[in-house]
């Protein structure tokens, strides 16, 4: 699969290429919603790991909320793409705006919506300031 800088799409934190599982199918033969959720974790999980800081034993990320849009099914096989993209950022909170597209045409949307993280002082359970590295990493990719 084809990666793509994130300087040819504006405002893109990361594309993460995903493919299509057996496992990921229901009874109808299309992937299952659960699945969705799954390809944005992992997607996430792409892009955090990329940011050096991202995290602390006093700073972890907690997903607050997720809104998820099914635009179109997808069936086996297909090769995926989730695109990320800074929506807002807060004093605490970030909103990851996602797309699932296909791989070989961006055009073509599967699914959208959004995600809130919000970063917790995992020892008192209280909202703490976006790391550092996190904001930085966001802001270079925020388009008016």
């Amino acid at each position: 699969m084809t990666e793509v800088a994130s300087d040819d799409i504006p405002g893109l934190l990361h594309r993460a290429p995903m493919l299509v599982r057996w496992r990921d199918l229901d009874a109808f033969n299309h992937v299952n919603n659960s699945s969705y959720l799954t390809y944005l974790e992992e997607a996430r999980l792409q892009w955090l790991s990329r940011v050096p800081g991202w995290y602390d034993q006093n700073a972890v990320p907690v997903l607050a909320a997720s809104s998820l849009n099914y635009r179109a099914p997808i069936q086996w096989p297909a090769e995926l793409a989730v695109e990320l993209y800074c929506e807002r950022l807060g004093n605490s909170s970030l909103t990851i705006a996602h797309r699932i597209v296909d791989a070989a045409d961006r055009h073509r949307l599967y699914s959208d919506g959004n995600v809130v993280l919000v970063w917790m002082n995992p020892h008192e359970g209280k909202p703490v300031p976006l790391p550092v590295a996190i904001r930085k990493a966001a802001e270079r990719t925020l388009v008016d």
